[in-house]
């Protein structure tokens, strides 16, 4: 499990952290607006998308050690070539190849293999301590990029060059490559090559023989993987629209640069915490109706955000409202994954399963970052954020409907089962 959790975050220091924590900086040092930098990240997604289905079946055939460990050496070596700012026609190219480096080898292993290793019983403990124990390192890891990042002003950021900047930037990027690179020797050396037999009821299924199309029906024909499909959508709508938040802590609430990383940094450290928790709640209550509770608060939070007037240098708000959201939001990502065993999934099938709700559950790869950046930059200001809160408020409502849904259908598939 250390080995899972230190791969799962590593892996994605590259494509997200940087432009999360440090987002006003690299539009500056990479010299692109909004706009082009959504546009980036939607190559990610959109590669990303392609990426995943073919992925699964991967999982389901071969050894997560060297999926896992391949992706995280091929990531760090397009942290290089991002460390020497290329542009927008290189920023394009280099989350087009985050998007191959991070998903077609790794994404459906490392979900597979934290199912193989929570059980039957405790499936919400295995993604609650998957995401939580990321969490804990991707706080840890914004945490001291933002210390190092204002070390490296020792004027302050306001008085900073564009060469300042430039170096500061650099060294983040560097040190989340050497990150992912060594995440990747010890994936190496600590996960194993066996890989789990298939569940008793499909024990006569060989994964290397069986045509690829019965597989794929098998899952395609599971009504509980659509529903799961749309709850990821929304709860990663949700997800990605934390990436805007150090921007309007900015240009709503009135911090500078540093400051806006630093409370963003805050509310990261709430997803160890918040994942393990749902979690557990899960296996206690139930996932579907934790996903649905969870949900709730993700949109109460969205509609503050849209609705309200900031109060300039109100940081407590700011950082009580983003820690009420962030709670919801990585309370869905060590959820979402463990409904496969709710809703009864083969486990010889969770490669292919997870590739298929991560096709369509993962699409706002495509489009969040860039929506952000046009309403933005179209309506700058209050406005603009409080626009694209609306956009998040919409989908956290279709999560609310969509997790009730399931949590109704599942219960009831219960209740006439135990009747028979």
């Amino acid at each position: 499990m250390l080995g899972l959790i230190i791969a799962g975050e590593a892996i994605f220091a590259l494509p997200f952290h940087v432009a999360r924590f440090f987002r006003p900086t690299v539009l500056e040092v990479f010299s692109i607006s909004a706009t082009e930098l959504g546009a980036a990240q939607g190559v990610y997604g959109i590669v990303a998308m392609l990426a995943y289905f073919p992925g699964g079946l991967l999982a389901d055939r071969f050894s997560a050690r060297k999926l896992l460990a391949t992706s995280l050496w091929a990531t760090a070596a397009g942290g290089l070539y991002m460390a020497t700012f290329p542009g927008y026609a290189g920023a394009l190219m280099v989350w087009g190849f985050f998007g191959i480096t991070t998903i077609l080898l790794f994404w459906a292993a490392l979900i597979r293999a934290t199912r193989d290793w929570g059980g039957h019983d405790e499936q919400g403990r295995a993604y609650g301590l998957l995401d939580g124990g990321r969490g804990i390192l991707a706080a840890g890891l914004a945490s001291i990029g933002v210390i190092l990042f204002g070390l490296a002003f020792s004027e302050g950021y306001a008085a900073a060059t564009f060469e300042e900047k430039q170096r500061a930037l650099q060294l983040i990027i560097y040190g989340y490559t050497a990150v992912t690179a060594l995440a990747g020797v010890f994936v190496w050396f600590v996960l194993t090559d066996g890989h789990p037999a298939g569940e008793p009821e499909l024990k006569e299924w060989k994964p290397h023989t069986e045509s690829v199309w019965s597989h794929i029906s098998h899952v395609l024909r599971l009504p509980a993987v659509w529903l799961q499909a749309v709850i990821i959508i929304c709860a990663y709508v949700a997800y990605k629209g934390f990436d805007n938040y150090s921007l309007f802590a900015v240009e709503a609430y009135g911090l500078d640069e540093v400051e806006a990383a630093g409370v963003v940094a805050i509310g990261s450290w709430v997803r160890p915490l918040a994942a393990l928790a749902a979690g557990l709640l899960g296996d206690r209550f139930n996932v579907s109706r934790i996903t649905m509770l969870a949900f709730v608060l993700l949109l109460a939070s969205d509609l503050f955000f849209a609705t309200t007037t900031p109060i300039q240098g109100a940081t407590w708000i700011l950082l009580g409202n983003i820690v009420l959201g962030a709670t919801a939001f990585f309370g869905l990502r060590g959820l979402y994954f463990a409904l496969f065993e709710e809703a009864k999934v083969p486990a010889a099938l969770t490669g292919t399963a997870v590739g298929f709700v991560s096709v369509i559950g993962y699409t706002p790869d495509i489009f969040v970052a860039y929506v952000a950046g046009v309403l933005v930059d179209r309506t700058p200001g209050l406005v603009g954020h409080q626009h694209f809160f609306w956009f998040l408020s919409v989908f956290a409502l279709i999560g609310v409907i969509a997790s009730y849904a399931l949590m109704r259908s599942l219960h009831s598939a219960k209740r006439n089962a135990t009747a028979r």
